[in-house]
């Protein structure tokens, strides 16, 4: 067996103890150890035999580490996170905010691409999983029309813009789809759909001790990128309600594509999830991203990748020659 991929995580929230579940399931990767913001003596990792470390000790594992997925949020850590780590690492996130993907891309490419690393940007479901079935779709049914509807779920990268409002002590977010516009869209029907016409936001907030509840809620139903382009609600609690009611994190969608292979002929192409936890099915996608990310590096293939850039089999611990006879 060849020598094992070696791994860190860096960040160790939902998504971190996700990665570190993930990495214990895929025998041909090796846990390295998880490198926290935090006192390392204060972290419980899922598993005892795992390291922690600080932060700030990661430049001493630049020859120890294959690849570093990083962990952190969208809104505020990656930002900084990435364009900093993709010249010492090979790294894999989960960059999430959509209409700044080309903007982030491009400060972790020049870093990346200078110093022959290799960063995979943008991995997970959406964008990552979905990204890949909105461009089958397009490309197999070049006359029709994308869909993609999220939900019902607990948003991660949403639920962490909110906890960074000022006031905000703990809260989360739901996306909701509407089964209305959906089923418009199996039908083979091509509706026009707004944004508000296919989702609806909820937020549930515990508020900080003297914050202004309605400053809150005009900084997240204004908040671009995020909720302003949508009918957005905010309900207060208090911490032992979303102790009670909101700690599972499920989520799921769709992406469809409907169209005609001709005018007798429509089509409908149609992929769906249904997660019980969004955190470790990010991680388990982030995971499998790492090993092509390993191997892209090892072919000399530097700079910003996308899920748009790897071949299916990179993501497979079986040789070529056992997907050709398994499961082609």
């Amino acid at each position: 067996m060849q020598n094992p991929i070696r791994i860190g995580i860096a960040g160790y929230g939902n998504l971190g103890r996700g990665v570190e579940r993930a990495i214990h399931k895929n025998p041909d990767l090796q846990l390295v150890g998880i490198f926290t913001r935090r006192a390392p003596e204060t972290v419980a990792p899922c598993f005892a035999d795992t390291a922690v470390f600080h932060m700030d000790d990661l430049n001493d594992f630049q020859d120890k580490v294959d690849v570093l997925i990083l962990c952190g949020g969208s809104k505020d850590d990656l930002p900084k996170q990435g364009p900093a780590l993709a010249g010492l690492f090979n790294i894999v996130d989960s960059f999430d905010t959509h209409a700044r993907i080309p903007e982030y891309y491009a400060s972790v490419d020049a870093p990346a691409t200078a110093n022959q690393k290799t960063a995979m940007i943008s991995i997970g479901w959406d964008p990552g999983m979905f990204s890949i079935n909105r461009l089958f779709g397009e490309a197999l049914l070049p006359d029709g029309e994308t869909y993609t509807f999220w939900g019902k779920g607990l948003s991660q990268g949403h639920s962490d813009a909110i906890r960074r409002v000022e006031g905000v002590k703990a809260g989360v977010q739901y996306t909701i789809p509407s089964t209305d516009a959906i089923e418009q869209v199996r039908s083979g029907a091509r509706p026009v759909l707004g944004t508000k016409d296919k989702h609806t936001r909820e937020c549930y907030v515990v508020l900080k001790e003297g914050a202004d509840a309605k400053a809150v809620e005009q900084a997240i139903v204004t908040m671009p990128d995020y909720f302003a382009d949508y009918d957005t609600t905010v309900n207060f609690i208090d911490e032992a309600t979303l102790a009670q009611d909101h700690q599972s994190m499920p989520h799921g969608g769709f992406v469809i594509r409907s169209g005609n292979t001709s005018d007798e002929q429509s089509q409908v192409i149609e992929f769906a999830l249904k997660l019980d936890s969004n955190p470790e099915f990010t991680a388990s996608i982030l995971v499998a991203y790492a090993r092509a990310c390993y191997r892209m590096n090892q072919m000399q293939q530097y700079g910003a990748k996308t899920a748009f850039d790897v071949a299916p089999g990179l993501l497979s611990s079986k040789s070529p020659e056992q997907l050709r006879k398994e499961i082609l």
